[in-house]
């Protein structure tokens, strides 16, 4: 669509820049990146940067792999969401069919891996650029979820937020047999939740709105494409990354400039900086190690070698 106002326009093709990203391979591994992952892990200290390759593994699609959602869906921009009342409510029809995909997904070994490697004290917190609070369902302590989670909605109008359960919940007695008419396969799902549905089903999907003034402008409580992180998880994160030794990206392409933001920092302050992920990244002729691999053996083989 159109924006009228060109401060929002502008927004809007800068979120669409940054969807569109394509990240190649340009960088050779590193030699015996395994061990000198472990070795960093073993200094203790570290902070780590997780992406989507953590939770592919639980289910939860990604965006830029080889089997990414962005081949097939161009994920809403925080400026559509919010100035566009049909983008919004085809949005909400969308996630009321695919967020009980997300709800049900459930951490896998990475997750727990990194729950143990925190327990050992050798990773200092873990920044996540997911939106699932699968890391949280793990266990893990000092977690920042940069871009929000799942579990809560927000009104845009008023501020009050609800839980997502609740609010589904609220869905779903405006919408009966919603979900019956229109089913769909979890490999449709993308990673914000979002599902294709035909006009039709849009057409019907009836939105619930605001409890506390009415409004219709309901979003989701994470960051948008085209949004800024929230002030103070911007901050503690980097708060984090300060006390912290060193770096390890892990299932990430820092296509995204508030994921990368991170790597270049931890550089700037003279720190060891690992990336292990099984496609190119954003990041990858910087990294201190660059370990080109699936993220669930990976931290197999780390937690065999660091005898945790």
């Amino acid at each position: 669509m159109a924006f009228e106002d060109p401060g929002i326009a502008l927004a809007h093709r800068s979120a669409l820049r940054s969807i569109q990203r394509v990240v190649s391979e340009t960088t050779e591994p590193t030699p015996n990146a395994a061990e000198r992952v472990a070795e960093q892990l073993r200094a203790g200290g570290v902070m780590v940067l997780t992406g989507a390759g953590v939770s592919t593994d639980s289910g939860v699609p990604d965006y830029r792999g080889p089997h990414g959602s962005l081949a097939r869906h161009t994920p809403m921009t925080y400026q559509e969401f919010r100035y566009d009342s049909a983008a919004s409510h085809r949005y909400w029809a969308r996630s009321f069919v695919g967020w009980r995909v997300m709800d049900a997904a459930r951490p896998n070994r990475t997750h727990f891996a990194l729950v143990e490697l925190e327990r050992a004290g050798l990773v200092s917190g873990i920044v996540t650029q997911n939106v699932d609070g699968l890391h949280k369902e793990a266990g893990t302590e000092t977690l920042i979820p940069l871009h929000g989670d799942m579990e809560h909605v927000v009104c845009l109008n008023c501020g009050y937020a609800e839980d997502r359960g609740a609010f589904d919940a609220r869905l779903a007695a405006a919408n009966p047999g919603y979900l019956e008419r229109w089913v769909v396969r979890a490999d449709q799902v993308n990673p914000d939740g979002d599902v294709a549905l035909s006009q039709q089903a849009v057409d019907e999907f009836v939105m619930a709105p605001c409890v506390r003034c009415g409004s219709e402008l309901l979003k989701p409580d994470v960051v948008y494409f085209g949004e800024p992180v929230p002030a103070e998880r911007r901050d503690a994160a980097r708060a984090l990354l300060a006390d912290s030794r060193s770096l390890l990206v892990a299932g990430s392409s820092l296509a995204v400039m508030s994921g990368y933001r991170f790597m270049l920092d931890a550089l700037k302050q003279g720190k060891e900086v690992a990336v292990v992920n099984g496609g190119p990244g954003r990041g990858d002729p910087k990294a201190t190690t660059l370990w080109r691999t699936q993220v669930a053996p990976a931290f197999d083989e780390l937690l065999d070698l660091l005898d945790v």
